[in-house]
């Protein structure tokens, strides 16, 4: 068993936060259905999540970090567009899916 305990991610940067609100609709829609195209129908760690969707858009949004992506990732939890369990505030302690189709 892990005695491993988990610490909170840091917060997106207020240079991160001032990139995104600089944003265009379209770009914001571009980052969301991302981390949603990098989810599967099973449950994977959020880190895991995080760590593909930075690969996919390094080139396009070098100004963003893990932790905004991190940010995205549980802003779509929260709007139900995502599943999860575990504390999203700590990504490697946490896991997202896409939600069962009705």
């Amino acid at each position: 068993m892990s005695t491993e305990i988990p610490i909170p991610d840091d917060p997106m940067s207020p240079e991160e936060a001032a990139a995104f609100a600089r944003l265009r609709k379209e770009e914001v829609k571009e980052i969301d259905d991302s981390i949603l195209s990098c989810a599967t129908s099973r449950w994977q760690k959020v880190a895991r999540v995080v760590s593909d969707v930075k690969r996919k858009l390094a080139a396009r949004y070098p100004q963003f970090s893990y932790n905004f992506y991190a940010e995205r990732t549980r802003f779509l939890a929260e709007s139900n567009r995502l599943d999860s369990q575990g504390d999203l505030s700590c990504m490697r302690f946490s896991e997202v899916k896409l939600p069962n189709e009705k």
